[in-house]
């Protein structure tokens, strides 16, 4: 889809790689800019995955690493997790792992675990209208909570899909919080 914007746009000196982050050769693959949105949490060692990133940053350039804010998708959220826990509370809460970088502080501080320091971090609160509660359910399904719902079978699916769209009607839910918080770092020379 970049390549495609890109070309539409005319940007013949863009160019779009997809890799894995562990497997990046700073000896062949240097970038002027290195952007992790909604990822870098999906990392277990996230410290290693900016280092990672870091790496193969050329001098003066900038990596930008964007997280889930607090409250992410509130108040469907709880109404997802509760619906959860009441059907297999064995994976309540199991699958989170934004939650360890959503402030500017933890982020700031994991960032430092990986030798990168910024100051230019930025907190957004934002919202999602929802037309319906299935637009929840949609956002769901495209976010890592798919992670937690694909453990289900499907008669569990249902329930949960059910019972977390009844709660959104029922509290005439008109949009989620799409928190987020924003990182930018520039690689100093000979850095």
């Amino acid at each position: 889809m970049a390549r495609r914007k890109a070309s539409q746009l005319g940007l013949t000196h863009a160019e779009f790689r997809l890799k894995d982050i562990e497997e990046l050769d700073p000896s062949t693959e240097t970038f002027d800019a290195v952007i992790c949105v909604f990822s870098i949490f999906f990392v277990p060692d996230m410290p290693s995955g900016v280092r990672a990133l870091w790496r193969v940053l050329r001098p003066g350039g900038q990596l930008a690493i964007t997280t889930w804010g607090p409250r992410v998708l509130e108040p469907g959220s709880s109404a997802f997790w509760n619906a959860v826990r009441k059907e297999r509370p064995d994976l309540y809460r199991s699958f989170n792992p934004w939650d360890r970088v959503n402030e500017p502080g933890a982020l700031a501080s994991m960032l430092l675990d990986a030798g990168v320091h910024t100051d230019d971090l930025l907190a957004e609160a934002g919202a999602q209208p929802l037309r319906s509660p299935e637009d929840f359910w949609t956002i769901a399904m495209g976010s890592g909570y798919r992670g937690t719902i694909e453990q289900l079978d499907q008669d569990t699916r249902k329930r949960v899909r059910q019972a977390t769209l009844d709660y959104l009607s029922t509290d005439r839910v008109q949009s989620v919080e799409t928190n987020a918080v924003y990182a930018i770092a520039r690689k100093p020379y000979g850095g």
